[in-house]
């Protein structure tokens, strides 16, 4: 589940708490709604640490230097495609 899953839990679990008003019978749904945005707020936690573990910093490569050559002559002839 990832981080949005998390957000609609919790979304939902506040509209079944604080926006209804519905009985129904064998069922609270304050219970339900608070039940919900407990678990997404579980899920929030354990997404963030996880995606905080997951973030490496990666020390910048050193440069490479390459070492000098000569230029090449490149007038047709010289590399064996010319004669």
């Amino acid at each position: 589940m990832g981080l949005g899953g998390c957000i609609i839990l919790i979304a939902a679990g506040a509209i079944l708490t604080f926006a209804t008003n519905w009985e129904m019978e064998g069922v609270n749904l304050d219970l339900v709604g608070i039940i919900l945005m407990i678990v997404g707020l579980i899920g929030v936690t354990t997404f963030s640490s996880i995606a905080r573990r997951r973030r490496v910093v990666v020390p910048p490569a050193t440069p490479v230097i390459d070492e000098e050559r000569p230029p090449s002559r490149r007038d047709g002839y010289s590399d064996g495609y010319g004669v």
